[in-house]
């Protein structure tokens, strides 16, 4: 009821365990506080929240528009909604390096388990989008030290992205990856892999964590968890699907409404009433305080 019962601090040692735990993690990215509940409830391990996601939320393309106060102010609504660890998209730390140091306690702040800062320039692109562009060498490690040298809580992970194989390709991925561990980085998020063989080059060149970017219509194949387990991968997100698939069916409600006058047609498809009050828990607010629910969803046929 009304927030997470785990210390953030209890979530971050808990994100390390599952890092550590040989068994891939998989975390589905959140589009909203609400959608993490169920992320939890169907049993996966964490939860993402995506920096497009965030952008797109707000009628933006992912280019770096969004800034660090809205995406403090959604982590912190999404890691409050869920006992699971949260990992968030951190763009490129909103600066330079002392931004980052901000940007690393800011989001430390909010709650989450961890963060990831890449190494782009700005404006960023999509990892998955032609047209991007790297730092160097030498600023992708000052942002990373920055990050790692800001935290207050030794549990909670940097993790450093590399889009250097969208650039150069995969051995300067490789080779960037290891400066980015050199600097402190707890794991290495490779974007746009080409292959399963690709993973698993990076997993036999770094020794810590890595995480692969399952998003669809990107440059990388949907590869299966098991698969990517299979090569090595410590972690897996999904962080736009959800989105998609919502957004998906709130286009076609709307081209039925439009047709039909109605939604009659598209109810069965619908999430109940009473699911939802289930999922945001109007019982447990009840037993809290009985004054706060006062109604009765048997006779209510939204309610079946």
């Amino acid at each position: 009821m009304l927030s997470s019962t785990v210390t953030p601090s209890e979530k971050r040692k808990a994100f390390r365990a599952g890092l550590a735990s040989g068994t891939i993690q998989r975390f589905p990215g959140a589009f909203t506080p609400l959608s993490t509940r169920l992320i939890q409830e169907k049993g996966f391990e964490g939860v993402y929240l995506s920096g497009a996601v965030m952008a797109n939320e707000l009628g933006l393309p992912d280019i770096g528009l969004t800034t660090l106060t809205e995406v403090a102010t959604r982590a912190a609504q999404v890691a409050s909604a869920t006992d699971l660890p949260v990992l968030v998209d951190a763009d490129t730390g909103f600066g330079e390096p002392m931004n980052v140091a901000r940007t690393v306690q800011t989001l430390e702040d909010a709650g989450v388990a961890g963060l990831h800062i890449e190494d782009q320039v700005n404006p960023k692109r999509c990892g998955h989008l032609d047209g991007k562009d790297v730092v160097s060498t030498e600023t992708a490690v000052r942002r990373i030290r920055a990050a790692a040298s800001a935290r207050r809580d030794p549990n909670l992970v940097i993790m450093a992205r590399t889009d250097m194989r969208g650039v150069e390709g995969l051995t300067a991925a490789i080779d960037r990856a290891g400066a980015l561990v050199d600097a402190g980085a707890d794991a290495i998020f490779a974007e746009a892999m080409a292959s399963l063989d690709e993973f698993a080059a990076m997993r036999a060149a770094i020794d810590v964590p890595i995480l692969a970017n399952m998003t669809e219509f990107g440059k990388s194949d949907l590869f299966a968890v098991q698969q990517l387990q299979d090569v090595g991968v410590n972690m897996v997100i999904f962080p736009v699907s959800l989105l998609r698939i919502a957004m998906g069916a709130i286009e076609r409600g709307l081209d039925a409404l439009a047709a039909d006058g109605s939604l009659a047609g598209v109810v069965p498809s619908m999430q109940t009433r009473a699911r939802l009050y289930e999922i945001v828990d109007y019982a447990g607010y009840s037993a809290f305080d009985d004054g706060v629910f006062t109604f009765d969803l048997a006779n209510n046929r939204s309610g079946e």
